[in-house]
């Protein structure tokens, strides 16, 4: 598709599907200015070093604006050297489930999050329950992950997301154990009719909390399914007006295709790729 005929396309989506989640950005967030802006996210830098340099060539070839890092992983001292060289901008993966992978975790830790991922793995309902038994854990987990983000890239992160998105889990969200101020990703965006309306009043309810303590993107979505193109269509439109984010993984094939062989920039049209992870155009 042609940077043109995306444009057109987009543009017959505008009346009804657009214009539908711009009026639910207001709703949601009265004082949105409504000033686009295109973020494309890669998620797991420094989990391991094919990750790491996979998200590297697309930061390079302005395809991806920023990424979210993994500490305590194998690649993620090099992958801090390289984000402070190459000035990439990174926030932290906080990760509650997926075992530490470098070789000097402290012990203590991984304990903790054994106990947390056991608990958070076991069912799909698991993230929405409070357990007050874990909360010390939790708290130790997440404070070790910020600490170890200051260490390793000279300070504290200025946003935060979830590998597996469990940074939503009702543990971290109800214990306020994120910063308070940041940014964080908040809940995937989804048309009326995609999800029951009970998933999407609870993803509604977690994101208004959410908006008490810290910044949100107007809208979050997916990169992937990459078809039908009517989709990327329609949220590369929503970047016109409103702050959208868009997570990718570039490890995976074909979204490293997209992302690095320059179809992202054919599909976006004359919405750009932002050049790092803001709210607004006035912020550096």
């Amino acid at each position: 598709m042609t940077a043109s005929n995306n444009l057109a396309a987009s543009d017959d989506l505008a009346p009804a599907t657009v214009r539908a989640f711009e009026r639910r950005t207001v709703d949601s967030h009265p004082g949105s200015s409504l000033a686009g802006l295109l973020i494309i996210n890669a998620d797991d830098w420094g989990r391991d070093i094919d990750t790491t340099n996979r998200i590297l060539e697309c930061v390079l070839c302005g395809s991806v604006s920023s990424t979210s890092g993994m500490v305590f992983m194998e690649d993620s001292e090099r992958a801090a050297s390289v984000a402070r060289e190459r000035g990439v901008d990174v926030g932290l993966h906080l990760n509650v489930t997926t075992p530490f992978s470098v070789a000097a975790a402290p012990s203590r830790l991984s304990e903790h999050q054994e106990r947390i991922a056991h608990f958070l793995l076991r069912n799909r309902l698991s993230q929405a329950i409070y357990h007050p038994g874990l909360m010390s854990s939790f708290q130790y987990v997440v404070t070790s992950q910020i600490e170890e983000f200051g260490r390793l890239y000279g300070e504290e992160p200025r946003r935060v997301d979830g590998h597996h998105h469990r940074h939503l889990c009702a543990n971290v969200l109800l214990g306020g154990l994120l910063p308070s101020g940041i940014i964080v990703r908040r809940n995937f965006s989804f048309q009326p009719g995609e999800k029951s309306g009970l998933n999407r009043m609870y993803r509604e309810v977690v994101d208004r909390i959410l908006s008490r303590r810290h910044r949100l993107a107007d809208f979050f979505f997916s990169l992937p399914p990459l078809e039908p193109a009517e989709r990327l269509d329609m949220i590369f439109s929503l970047a016109r007006r409103s702050v959208v984010e868009v997570e990718s993984h570039p490890i995976n094939p074909e979204e490293y295709r997209f992302l690095a062989e320059g179809e992202i920039f054919r599909r976006t049209g004359d919405v750009p790729v932002a050049t790092s992870y803001k709210l607004s155009n006035c912020e550096s």
